[in-house]
């Protein structure tokens, strides 16, 4: 290769960074003003570097087989910047690619008003509409793994407010002396999913962390009914009950008795006749009158998204859920009793055979597989992200490019884009999808199919991605919608 040939090279690439740099402020003006939340490809592009924004162009090759250009999106940027939008979650690498397939004959601004506008001038109307609404006050009950995930995402989320807001968390009497300092750190750094996106400050004289201007009170409490919200400013607040020590309606309903609280949503499976909700497949049996819900487990929401797509095109006679799940921490890091068969045993020296009640779990989100489903799972010596192995039978023939194709499609033009990824790499591994916000993430290059048998391998971070589906849950039952542009459905 020449020397004028590298630097063409290098050329280039310093003007695709020039170009992202642009796109920076665009997408902090319109999140932080109007509450539009920019995507490429279901990437979220917001609070990323130039490098972060290039990668998620990137991206788009394995999907689309195309180069995806910031060439292409910086247009675009700079002129929903000038539209005044309402709240929105738009797609700007799908847009880009729908402009250039559909858009001939059209200026891009035309061509942006026919796509999104139904939210064009909308930020007044709904700023003059949120003033008049209930507060959408959120309390983490607990703060462990989940807890702090949870606590990221809202912190990140807060955007320019009406949105969920994170008031206060409440954790058990007893710390230590400076137990404040200790959440604190536990927040602002983490060992799977690194350090936290911003600045984290220690109010002891108020109880509180101040977490990117954020005020989070934390409250010390004997148990979930022995509170008052309303002391500290906090209405009709949504409690997000992540500690799993109360399952069923009654120990749930505790958190009702306490003034301020209105809703209880809790991060494990319920029982009884507590509703457990997989947000995309029944988020729709959610009413304003559900005052407890689940969001299920990780495994659940991991695969539950996955089968509906499946059994809806192909048909799913039955089949055999194997999770091969990273440690908890309910295990032990050494041999130690447990309550619970094989883990008792080192989580982190040993492979442990456990139950999952995610497969039976599956039907109470999807009642027609209800019976078709066994399931077990494998701990494994990994911190985080966890793989769920679907074996199944299927109604017709199947093979590795139909199914794949099928999922693709799912993944990126339909109603559970949210829930459904797609990989094609015969490269990545666990590590690779930490962080994922997705459900469940199909490894393609995994995928088995003879007749009417179908092996899929699904990948999904326990953490982080069920965390997510939570946030998507509290915020259909606070009224936060965001319209979704492009349309969902290709």
């Amino acid at each position: 290769m020449s020397h004028e040939q590298m630097n063409e090279h290098l050329s280039a690439w310093t003007e695709r960074e020039s170009m992202a740099e642009a796109m920076i402020p665009l997408i902090g003006r319109l999140y932080r003003k109007n509450n539009v939340v920019t995507s490429i490809y279901g990437r979220a592009i917001i609070n990323q570097s130039t490098i972060g924004i290039i990668k998620a162009h990137r991206f788009v090759r394995q999907v689309e087989h195309n180069e995806l250009s910031v060439h292409d999106t910086l247009p675009i940027l700079e002129i929903l910047d000038k539209l005044d939008l309402g709240r929105a979650h738009i797609d700007i690498g799908k847009l880009a690619v729908r402009f250039k397939e559909q858009g001939s004959g059209s200026s891009l601004e035309e061509f942006l008003r026919e796509e999104i506008g139904e939210v064009v001038g909308k930020y007044q109307e709904q700023c003059h509409e949120e003033s008049c609404r209930d507060t959408k006050d959120v309390v983490l009950y607990g703060f462990g793994r989940i807890g702090r995930l949870l606590a990221r995402i809202l912190i990140e989320k807060a955007g320019g407010g009406n949105n969920l807001r994170l008031r206060a968390i409440v954790v058990r009497q007893g710390g230590a002396e400076n137990d404040l300092e200790k959440r604190a750190s536990l927040l602002r750094r983490d060992s799977v999913h690194g350090s936290f996106k911003g600045t984290i400050t220690v109010d002891e004289e108020n109880s509180a962390l101040i977490a990117n201007g954020n005020f989070i009170k934390v409250i010390y409490s004997d148990g979930p009914d022995k509170l008052d919200y309303t002391d500290y400013g906090i209405n009709n607040a949504i409690i997000i009950d992540n500690t799993g020590k109360w399952r069923d309606e009654e120990g749930l309903g505790l958190h009702l008795k306490s003034k301020g609280a209105s809703r209880v949503i809790l991060t494990a499976p319920g029982k009884g006749n507590i509703k457990n909700i997989v947000y995309g497949i029944n988020n729709g049996d959610i009413t304003e009158d559900d005052r407890i819900l689940s969001a299920a487990s990780c495994t659940t929401n991991a695969i539950t998204p996955v089968l509906k797509a499946i059994h809806d095109e192909f048909g799913i006679i039955d089949g055999h859920v194997e999770t091969v799940h990273s440690y908890t921490n309910d295990q032990n890091l050494i041999d130690n009793y447990h309550k619970g068969s094989r883990r008792g045993r080192s989580a982190p020296l040993n492979m442990v055979i456990t139950e999952t009640g995610a497969a039976k779990a599956v039907s109470k989100a999807l009642p027609e597989l209800k019976g078709k489903l066994t399931g077990n799972a494998i701990r494994v010596p990994t911190p985080n992200v966890s793989m769920a192995i679907l074996n199944l039978n299927l109604s017709k023939d199947v093979t590795v490019e139909s199914a794949n194709d099928y999922l693709r499609e799912m993944a990126l033009h339909s109603e559970l884009q949210k829930q459904i990824d797609f990989v094609n790499s015969p490269e990545v591994v666990s590590t690779d999808f930490v962080g994922s916000r997705h459900a469940g993430v199909v490894d393609a290059q995994a995928t088995i199919a003879n007749g009417n048998r179908l092996i899929l391998y699904v990948w999904y971070d326990n953490e982080f991605g069920y965390s997510a589906q939570v946030i998507r849950c509290v915020n259909q039952m606070a009224g936060v919608t965001y319209p979704i542009f492009p349309s969902r459905v290709r």
